[in-house]
């Protein structure tokens, strides 16, 4: 049986400032990278396998701006409780501490961390 493969793709205006955060800090791996296609340069992160993967794409040229509200967020739910702890301390490890959630729901069972461009990442203790 086949799925759909979940692509988040947002443009940014440095991609090496925000690798620290997906690569170290989450874990993910460079799936793929180009230079220069059509004026695009980008990178794909995740890990191999797993049905969904980021994008992030730099138009040369043109700037952007960051997230829109500290609402905006990507969620990660982490049911294994040792598995939630190893990637909440693999995300300090590497210099990203903990934010306060804009909706304070997130704090309950979860820690939300924030990338180079503003947008937040919620680890989250649980099952959806």
């Amino acid at each position: 049986m086949t799925f759909p493969i979940l692509r988040v793709a947002r443009p940014t205006n440095d991609i090496e400032a925000l690798l620290p955060f997906y690569r170290e800090g989450l874990g993910f791996e460079v799936l793929y990278q180009f230079e220069d296609h059509d004026g695009f340069d980008g990178v794909m992160l995740g890990q191999r396998g797993y049905p969904y993967h980021f994008e992030f794409t730099h138009h040369r040229g043109y700037i952007v701006a960051g997230a829109p509200s500290q609402d905006n967020l990507l969620v990660f739910y982490l049911p294994d409780l040792g598995e939630w702890r190893q990637a909440v301390d693999r995300m300090q490890a590497h210099g990203f501490a903990p934010f306060p959630a804009y909706n304070s729901y997130w704090d309950e069972h979860g820690a939300t961390f924030e990338d180079a461009d503003g947008y937040r990442i919620v680890l989250q203790q649980g099952t959806w």
